[in-house]
C-alpha cells in the first residue's frame, strides 16, 4: 500500500462492512443512505487501495460474499469503528459534565447484595444522572462492552481478561456451601473442608470463565463429576437446596440472608473471589464515574460477611 494514489477513507471501510453484513450492493446501499453505484465506487477504490479483491460478486440474484482478504480486512474496519464510537461516546460524556447517563455493567450476585444501596446513595448525592444497568451472567460479556465503549463502568469478578482496563478492587467475596437446614454437613459450626464434599451432589453456577468454575476456585478438579445442576439464577440454586437436591457451592453475595430452610457454611482453605469495577483506560469518565466508584467502595466496605451470617445463622 506504499504506492497508493490516496489515503483509505472510513466511509470505504463502512461500505465493505455494510456488504458483509448484508451481503449484497444494494441493501448495503440502501442502509447508508448512497446509491448503488457510490457503493460499487467505494469498494472498487479501496481494492485499488489495498492491491486484493476484497468482495466476491457472482452476478445475478446470488448473494455477494467477501473474500478472505476482505474478511481480514474487516477485522480492522470493525475496531476502528469500534473506536469511533469509543470517541462519540467520550464527547458526549465531556459535553454532560455531571448529567446524563452513566451506563453499568453488574450480574446477579453484586445486584442482590450491593446494587440496591449503592444505586439509592448514588442518586442521592446525583439526582441529574441516570444509571443504565445492563446485566449479564459472565462479566467477561461485560467487560466487551466497555472495550467497544458501550459501557462506563462494570462490575467484574478477578482476574481481569487481557485489555484496555483499569480497574479497583472492592471487596472480598468468599465461597460457601449452602444445605439444607436438616443436613448434617457443618453442623458441628466448623468451616467445611472441599474433601468433605466427596459424593455430594452439587449445585453451582452455570458455566462461565473456566478460572471460575467452582471445581478449579476449590482446587479439585473431580468435584466436576458431582455437578447435577448449574445455574446462572442464584434463587434457582438456592430453590435445589432448600428442596434437597444437593448443595450448592456459591459464594457469600449469592446467598439470600433472608431465605429459610437452608444454611451457609464457610469453606476451610478456599480463596474467596474478588469482586472489583473496570472501565476503559483510555476514554475518558464523566464526574459521575468516579463518584460511583467511590461511593461503590463505601458500600462494598459496608458489604463484607458477618461472621455469624456467614456461619449460618443468618440464613
Amino acid at each position: 500500500m506504499s504506492d497508493r494514489p490516496g489515503p483509505v477513507e472510513l466511509r470505504y471501510l463502512v461500505a465493505l462492512a455494510a456488504i458483509g453484513r448484508e451481503r449484497s450492493f444494494s441493501k448495503a446501499a440502501e442502509s447508508l443512505g448512497y446509491t448503488q453505484s457510490a457503493i460499487s465506487q467505494q469498494i472498487g477504490r479501496l481494492e485499488r487501495l489495498v492491491g486484493h479483491v476484497l468482495v466476491e460478486r457472482p452476478g445475478g440474484p446470488k448473494s455477494v460474499t467477501l473474500t478472505p482478504a476482505g474478511q481480514l480486512l474487516l477485522t480492522h474496519a470493525d475496531a476502528i469503528v469500534a473506536r469511533l464510537a469509543s470517541a462519540q461516546a467520550d464527547l458526549r460524556a465531556l459535553s454532560d459534565g455531571e448529567s446524563g447517563i452513566l451506563r453499568v455493567g453488574s450480574y446477579q450476585s453484586v445486584g442482590v447484595r450491593i446494587l440496591p444501596r449503592l444505586l439509592r446513595e448514588f442518586a442521592e448525592a446525583w439526582p441529574k444522572v441516570r444509571v443504565e444497568l445492563v446485566e449479564a451472567a459472565d462479566d467477561l460479556e461485560l467487560l466487551d462492552l466497555v472495550e467497544r465503549g458501550e459501557l462506563d463502568l462494570t462490575f467484574v469478578v478477578y482476574p481481569l481478561t487481557p485489555g484496555p482496563f483499569e480497574h479497583v478492587e472492592l471487596l472480598e467475596d468468599p465461597y460457601v456451601v449452602v444445605v439444607r437446614d436438616d443436613s448434617d454437613l457443618g453442623r458441628d459450626g466448623d468451616p467445611v473442608h472441599p474433601s468433605q464434599l466427596d459424593g455430594i451432589p452439587l449445585i453451582t453456577y452455570a458455566r462461565m470463565r473456566d478460572v471460575h468454575a467452582i471445581e478449579h476456585r476449590l482446587g479439585h478438579p473431580e468435584l466436576a463429576e458431582q455437578v447435577r445442576f448449574r445455574s446462572h439464577d442464584n434463587g434457582t440454586m438456592l430453590g435445589l437446596v432448600a428442596e434437597g437436591v444437593g448443595a450448592a457451592v456459591i459464594s457469600w453475595l449469592s446467598v439470600d440472608p433472608f431465605r429459610t430452610g437452608i444454611r451457609a457454611v464457610p469453606l476451610a482453605g478456599v480463596q474467596p473471589r474478588v469482586v472489583g469495577l473496570a472501565w476503559h483506560r483510555d476514554r475518558y469518565r464523566i464526574p459521575a464515574a468516579h463518584a460511583f466508584v467511590r461511593k461503590a467502595r463505601e458500600v462494598a466496605a459496608l458489604a463484607l460477611p458477618d461472621p455469624a451470617e456467614a456461619l449460618g445463622t443468618g440464613t
